[in-house]
């Protein structure tokens, strides 16, 4: 396992940062501590989401893809309260960077 960040910062992004992105903070933080990772998440708009330091960004693919190389581990989701599709996505972008 290489170093892993700790606490790993995740950012929730959605295009105005308010309801949906809380929404899937909740959903991202479950999943984090499923996974057994320390993780600090906060959700934001887009905007400054282009401008935040993360580790990992999770959110929908018209989102994701502007943002993608922002941060090591970028996951697009579709349902933003389904827990196990996002630990489904996530799991294995967290095996790749050797922090899982």
């Amino acid at each position: 396992m290489t170093d892993r960040p700790d606490p790993l910062k995740v950012l929730a992004v959605c295009g105005l940062g308010m309801g949906t992105s809380l929404i899937l903070r909740m959903t991202t933080e479950t999943v984090f501590q499923r996974l057994g990772i320390p993780a600090e998440v906060e959700n934001t708009d887009i905007s400054a989401a282009r401008s935040t330091q993360a580790d990992v960004i999770v959110g929908q693919g018209m989102h994701t893809s502007e943002l993608e190389g922002t941060a090591p581990v970028t996951v697009t989701i579709e349902d933003f309260i389904d827990d196990a599709a996002l630990e489904s996505r996530l799991r294995p972008a967290l095996e790749e960077q050797g922090w899982l």
